[in-house]
């Protein structure tokens, strides 16, 4: 596996990551721990590095999950995590955003608790809290860094002009944002901000969860518990609209060789050499496949062939129903 490095930082990581909420939360009922720890160490067996959680991924299950399966390689991986989110104390589900400064470094010390570290490598912004300037919350994750707690920061769904006033308190090492072939927002004023200020990126949903692979269908069942039921992009019109986006990914990918959602974690490689995606499975099948997409070669002309296919075709429905969209791109 190549090594990629997140922006000026110096943090080297796998070029392929994984994400593992998909275990415990979002796609169904949670996983079974004592199935989803050889996994995440056959991942790690076969040169990932890279591995993405967060506080509410469960709650708390997901790194719980993550520390118990990475103790024995701490040295060898980074693991990502993220603040953000306030909590329904007795549910437990989310109840809106917190990123305030004591919260911050009170979601740091369960991490830290939960992933079995002493320090987290990459502390994400979970979505930008619109009630707390940026500002305070750099400054509070430049404390925790100044403490030990934490190696680096980092923003999720985070806009270019927020990024900038981060990066003016405590320098950002990544952003995560949903980005791939049907989702392209970042390509506007994120990605040029990022290259300008050095900053690496984390394409998260890289498969257009799970859409991309050409592995599903309007016809394909999905658990009532399931997210993406709500996702107007997973509607029965919607998927069979997007077909063309797959069917373009299979021929590209019968001419190398290769599957559908290799051809899509590729086109993002080749994009920049600093933008690492983080694709999550639960099954040891799709993890080499999606490991594989690091070694496939994608020529300007195979690039400029997607691109020029890509632009005809008009995605159809929103990524997120509106009250979750209002979250993202601040």
């Amino acid at each position: 596996m190549q090594k990629r490095k997140l922006g000026k930082s110096n943090l080297e990581v796998s070029a392929i990551g994984l994400g593992c909420m998909g275990m415990s939360f979002g796609y169904g009922p949670a996983k079974d721990k004592q199935q989803m720890i050889p996994v995440i160490r056959a991942a790690v067996e076969r040169g990932v590095t890279f591995f993405d959680t967060a506080e509410v991924y469960g709650p708390f299950i997901n790194e719980e999950l993550v520390g118990e399966a990475l103790a024995p390689f701490r040295d060898q991986v980074v693991i990502a995590t993220k603040f953000g989110f306030k909590l329904d104390p007795n549910t437990g589900k989310q109840a809106g955003l917190d990123s305030r400064p004591e919260q911050i470094k009170h979601v740091a010390d369960g991490s830290l608790k939960r992933l079995r570290v002493d320090t987290i490598d990459l502390f994400y912004q979970h979505r930008v809290d619109p009630d707390v300037p940026i500002e305070d919350v750099a400054g509070a994750v430049k404390d925790l860094i100044q403490e030990g707690k934490v190696k680096h920061f980092g923003l999720s769904e985070a806009a270019a002009k927020t990024i900038r006033r981060a990066h003016s308190v405590q320098p950002v090492t990544a952003v995560q944002s949903e980005y791939s072939l049907w989702t392209r927002g970042p390509e506007e004023e994120v990605l040029p901000a990022l290259e300008e200020l050095g900053i690496g990126f984390v394409p998260y949903s890289p498969l257009g969860k799970g859409y991309l692979t050409g592995k599903m269908d309007e016809n394909t069942p999905l658990d009532s518990s399931d997210f993406r039921n709500i996702l107007p992009r997973f509607k029965p019109e919607a998927m069979r609209a997007n077909r063309a986006l797959v069917d373009l990914l299979g021929t590209i990918a019968e001419r190398k060789r290769a599957t559908p959602a290799q051809i899509a974690l590729a086109w993002l490689l080749a994009q920049k050499s600093w933008i690492v995606p983080i694709p999550g499975t639960t099954k040891l099948a799709r993890l080499e496949e999606n490991i594989g997409a690091s070694a496939i070669e994608l020529t300007p002309d195979d690039i400029r062939e997607i691109d020029s296919a890509a632009s005809k075709i008009t995605v159809q429905g929103a990524r997120y129903p509106e009250h979750v969209e209002k979250m993202t791109g601040r």
